[in-house]
């Protein structure tokens, strides 16, 4: 029987190295992973790709890891935000770098890496400085960019519940952008905040099946 269960965050993040690209689940606070994010600064690894939707918007989430100098680049689509200036403050400095990429865009990217595909055309960012020195075609009389897949070496997601086979159940809104994130990655840990038995979900409000996660992390398990 597969069991996903990690006894330590240090665990569950084994073999993060420097340089590594992650997916990193949330939106705004809404289910952010802060145990594994900590995890990472407490791994050492640095010159980190991490792959949002926001940059950081509370002194524990993503910016945690940019104001301990762990970030190399930043994909998102939100850079700014009123309740954290981490990122602003550094990419201007040049500490930082940024790829932006519209809400739509970045998740279809996420969405055909997990699904092996090889890119798609969008309108969206065409005859703007995103779109500037992309591939693009008309279809339909219309200018179309061609975008290429976005997967990761590891996903950070958190979920609500999860069983010892790694089956997810989100809280709400938490679920986001982690259910897609958690196809494409290389290696995809979900921090949980309740273990059940196998069974104990309803298989119809399981949103990650555990095929999608390796590792699976309780929240206050020993660092």
């Amino acid at each position: 029987m597969l069991d996903r269960r990690m006894n330590t965050y240090g665990e569950a993040l084994s073999g993060l190295f420097h340089g590594a690209t992650i997916l990193l689940g949330g939106f705004g606070g809404a289910g952010v992973a802060l145990g594994l994010i900590r995890a990472v600064l407490d791994s050492g690894a640095r010159d980190l790709v991490v792959v949002s939707n926001n940059a950081g918007s509370s002194e524990d989430d993503l910016a945690l890891l940019l104001r301990n100098g762990r970030v190399a680049k930043v994909i998102c689509s939100f850079p700014r935000s009123k309740t954290n200036t981490v990122f602003a403050e550094l990419h201007r400095q040049g500490k930082v770098a940024l790829e932006l990429v519209p809400q739509g865009t970045l998740i279809e990217r996420i969405r055909c890496a997990g699904a092996g595909l090889g890119g798609f055309y969008t309108p969206t960012s065409a005859g703007t400085q995103i779109g500037a020195n992309k591939e693009s075609r008309m279809l339909n009389r219309r200018e179309h960019v061609l975008e290429l897949p976005l997967g990761g070496d590891f996903a950070l997601l958190r979920a609500l519940r999860a069983d010892r086979h790694g089956n997810l159940v989100y809280n709400k809104s938490a679920r986001n952008f982690q259910p897609m994130m958690a196809t494409a990655a290389k290696i995809t840990v979900a921090e949980v905040d309740e273990l059940v038995d196998v069974g104990q979900l309803d298989p119809e409000a399981i949103v990650t099946p555990g095929i999608f996660v390796n590792r699976i992390v309780t929240r206050g398990s020993p660092w």
